[in-house]
């Protein structure tokens, strides 16, 4: 299959019925300057028939006129502190075509392939790209690119809603607040957990982690698994039967001590090594007062269950799912104030930085999970109706475990999971089963 790229521009915001940004930069909040450096891209499949690229340009410029943030670009203020600068100089938007159907390439597998279907992430200056690309069929994909220290999850998947309303003639409703100045120290401030080697370290850590992290691995296969409702239920129940007259675990505590188990035993690594797990946490419903949904930026610490490995595969699925609760748990209000006062006291008096690394290629004996069960990816209607699928780029890192809503629509969960090569047949023969067979 041929791919070709027909244009490539940079398009700026339409202020139809309102005024362009009077502010010259926003700061970046302490949540923002934490997360990852980097480009997160999408994927989304439409069948025919599809919108001319005319109105998904014209939607995409409308939206950035709510969202002039991603029209803008990063930089830094008269005391060199980061922030995004709100000066419009635009997106990237690309049309493409291919020379196959979609039906010859589909359903996707998370392979190289996927790179051709969204503009590059490497040295970006753009906060947003977009690329349309063209089936034989009519079909239509759309990669959406976007950095992360501009909007997490829960907000870029806010701002694709609002790009499919304002393609179909709505108004973009709720408004985002996009005020990044509410995190405030408290006087005095008051660090009742640790942070400094877990959301931030020292400069030192750092240049010795890069060294570790230089070669990418050739021999990483992203492996995507499928589970049904029926299994999830099963699961959930096996995962809770040791509650007594507690509420169950959630189906994504119950999933992710399964899976956190399941990749355990395919690594076969030592009963003595600690294995952890990276949970991201969002703040909004945590903080108090709480934090609007429509809340535009990032606002998300993680969570880290952690155990020896000899007992996560000895002990019950119950075992794990309660690591992982009680884990999550912890990251409440307090947490999150004491990350504030931290991070706007002694990470700048010790001149820390942060812990997230995109460039870390292989995270065994550890995990990392992105989930967007809870994201209205779906809901991406330029006018002709809703994706029929939705997914991740390629991103071969090892343990980085990413999961979906199934396009089904059924409540059914697809899991994308990278390991080495030699991994996988393991991995295969013991993800389906709710008893994990340990040596």
């Amino acid at each position: 299959m041929k791919m070709r790229i027909e244009s490539s521009n940079v398009i700026n915001p339409f202020y139809e019925h309102k005024s362009p940004p009077t502010k010259s930069h926003i700061p970046l909040s302490v949540f923002d300057k934490f997360t990852y450096d980097a480009h997160i891209a999408i994927i989304y499949a439409y069948r025919p028939p599809t919108p001319p690229n005319a109105v998904i340009e014209l939607g995409l410029r409308k939206a950035l006129a709510v969202y002039p943030e991603f029209a803008g670009r990063l930089g830094k203020d008269e005391h060199e502190d980061p922030v995004i600068l709100l000066n419009d100089e635009g997106v990237r938007f690309v049309e493409a075509s291919a020379s196959s159907t979609l039906d010859q390439v589909m359903p996707f597998k998370t392979s190289p392939y996927l790179l051709n279907l969204h503009p590059s992430l490497n040295d970006v200056k753009e906060l947003v790209q977009v690329q349309v690309t063209r089936f034989t069929c009519g079909s239509l994909v759309v990669g959406f690119t976007s950095h992360h220290m501009v909007a997490d999850g829960h907000s870029t998947s806010n701002f694709l809603v609002a790009w499919g309303k304002a393609c179909r003639g709505l108004k973009i409703n709720p408004l985002p607040l996009h005020d990044r100045t509410i995190f405030n120290p408290r006087n005095p401030p008051l660090m009742d957990y640790k942070h400094k080697g877990v959301e931030f370290m020292s400069k030192q850590a750092k240049n010795v982690h890069s060294l570790n992290q230089a070669h990418i691995p050739e021999d990483v296969v992203v492996h995507k698994v499928h589970f049904t409702v029926e299994f999830l239920a099963k699961l959930k129940a096996k995962a809770s039967s040791m509650n007594g007259n507690n509420k169950p675990y959630s189906t994504f505590e119950s999933l992710l001590a399964h899976l956190w188990r399941s990749i355990t035993k395919a690594r076969g690594l030592s009963g003595f090594e600690t294995t952890q797990i990276r949970i991201s946490v969002n703040g909004r419903m945590r903080l108090t007062p709480r934090v609007p949904n429509e809340y535009f930026g990032n606002l998300v610490l993680w969570a880290f269950p952690t155990t020896k490995v000899k007992d996560l595969l000895r002990e019950p699925l119950p075992y794990a799912t309660k690591l992982i609760h009680d884990a999550v748990t912890r990251v409440n209000n307090n947490y999150f104030r004491s990350f504030i006062d931290f991070a706007n006291t002694k990470a700048k008096e010790e001149d820390l930085v942060r812990t997230a690394d995109m460039n870390k290629h292989i995270l065994c004996p550890n995990i990392e999970v992105d989930s967007w069960l809870r994201f209205p990816f779906y809901d991406l209607d330029f006018g002709t109706g809703c994706p029929y699928i939705f997914m991740p780029s390629y991103f071969p890192t090892e343990g980085m475990v990413f999961l979906l809503p199934s396009f089904i629509g059924d409540g059914s969960i697809d899991v994308f999971v990278p390991l080495f090569e030699d991994k996988l047949p393991v991995f295969k023969k013991i993800c389906y089963s709710l008893d994990l067979l340990v040596d």
